[in-house]
């Protein structure tokens, strides 16, 4: 799967050490890979994960769960404010820009995180959360807040621009002028 993540950079196995997406990944492939190994190698090999993942956190801003699914082709574009949580499911082929929330939300039976599909790309500054279903082949775009499931090939938008809901300060004669 590694193989398939540094692949879709488009840059040499050199270069893409470099990036901090391509190490956060490397860190989240080794903790998940460390989840089946035998109690011995966990126990010998978590401090060494710990270390790598907090310093990711730290340093870059990208905090995916090492118990999270997630399919091979995973790639994070820019780095800062990234959390995957541990519940999420996610297929091949996810491209995440910075900013981006995937968590869990919800209480009883609609408690849980996003179920995601193949293809799909997350825009700059957006949230999914709860116990949703994301198609394949979806793009969602930056600032959307998605709680509700997605169909198979959709493009996702906030509303376009933005409204004024009030004219309550001494400013609203400027702008009607």
């Amino acid at each position: 799967m590694l193989r398939e993540d540094i692949k879709r950079v488009g840059l040499s196995t050199l270069q893409c050490m470099l990036l901090p997406g391509v190490r956060a990944i490397i860190v989240f492939r080794f903790g998940h890979w460390l989840l089946t190994q035998p109690r011995i190698v966990r126990c010998a090999l978590y401090p060494v994960y710990f270390f790598l993942h907090c310093r990711i956190t730290r340093n870059w801003g990208i905090d995916i769960a090492r118990r999270a699914i997630i399919g091979p082709g995973l790639r994070v574009g820019h780095f800062g404010g990234i959390i995957i949580s541990p519940l999420a499911t996610i297929g091949r082929n996810l491209d995440l820009s910075h900013d981006v929330t995937i968590g869990i939300s919800g209480h009883g039976e609609r408690s849980g995180a996003p179920s995601i599909g193949d293809n799909v790309y997350i825009g700059p500054g957006a949230k999914l959360f709860g116990k949703i279903t994301i198609g394949d082949n979806v793009k969602i775009g930056a600032n959307a807040v998605i709680h509700k499931d997605i169909p198979a090939n959709a493009i996702v938008v906030l509303k376009p621009g933005f409204e004024i809901i009030s004219y309550e300060s001494k400013r609203a004669q400027e702008v009607l002028k």
